[in-house]
């Protein structure tokens, strides 16, 4: 710590008081600090990607509420700490989250993707900009996820063959958006700091320009977003027929492989779920 010490006390004209370990750093050692300044501060050490991440968060900064970048290093990032408060994300927090969010996909650009790649829970996260929708997730999420997969030999060949008859045919479920929306792309509780009925902010994202649904449905894959959140945010930004029903399943293919791959094969049964469920 003594090191950590000096380059906070640099960066910050403060030393660290103590320390506590945080949940959720599955690919960082994450802490939050009293500083000798009174204040309190988020720490996340090791990983990778941790500069990206903070380059993320500021590219958020204004889009939706989000901790202030203190120091974003390869190997440190520190943010300021978010008192959400009592009462966790409840009916009056999941409205507040749909407004957020809401208002998170109107911002729009000219592409899907990105200008550079970005990480979700540490994987690589290719974004190289395309036309339409259909193309972007077919190549570099639902296909591109599911070769590396494959590769680490964590989903069998029948499934990857599965995923490629899916991939070949997504013009029978996939519908082009308006226009490309800006998501938080990694909307999951242990994202979504609430509290007193409001949502504090929102961090560790994975962003990216993309169709809004692909967002709505990894929120439903761990029970994160219920029916207050969609109540709201169908009455700012009304989602279309299907959803539920289908585009939902075939969306949290992507978030599945992708704890598939960081977490093992305990996630294969749900990606080969809701392959049976769209035929396949």
């Amino acid at each position: 710590m003594s090191g950590l010490n000096s380059r906070l006390e640099r960066a910050l004209g403060a030393r660290v008081i103590e320390t506590r370990p945080l949940s959720g750093g599955c690919v960082a050692q994450v802490m939050r600090a009293r500083l000798s300044n009174g204040e309190s501060v988020v720490i996340k050490q090791g990983g990778s990607g941790l500069a990206l991440e903070g380059w993320m968060l500021g590219y958020l900064k204004g889009r939706l509420p989000a901790p202030q970048l203190l120091i974003a290093d390869p190997d440190l990032l520190v943010m300021s700490w978010l008192d959400a408060g009592p009462g966790g994300f409840d009916e009056l927090a999941q409205e507040h989250c749909a407004e957020l969010i809401a208002a998170l996909h109107g911002h729009s650009a000219p592409l899907f993707g990105l200008d550079r790649p970005t990480v979700i829970g540490g994987l690589s996260q290719p974004n190289s900009q395309t036309s339409t929708w259909l193309d972007f997730f077919r190549d570099q999420r639902l296909l591109f996820m599911a070769r590396l997969a494959y590769d680490e030999g964590q989903l069998p060949a029948a499934t990857l063959s599965g995923i490629e008859s899916l991939a070949a045919h997504l013009d029978r479920w996939i519908e082009e958006p308006a226009k490309p929306a800006l998501i938080h792309g990694d909307l999951w509780g242990g994202n979504i700091l609430a509290g007193r009925g409001r949502v504090a902010g929102f961090v560790d994202p994975a962003l990216y320009y993309a169709h809004p649904e692909i967002e709505l449905a990894f929120g439903t894959l761990f029970g994160t977003l219920g029916p207050a959140f969609f109540r709201k945010y169908n009455e700012l930004r009304p989602i279309s027929p299907g959803f539920f029903e289908i585009r939902r399943d075939l969306y949290n293919l992507y978030p599945l492989l992708v704890h598939l791959r960081l977490f093992g094969k305990s996630y294969l049964g749900q990606v080969k779920t809701l392959l049976q469920r769209l035929g396949l």
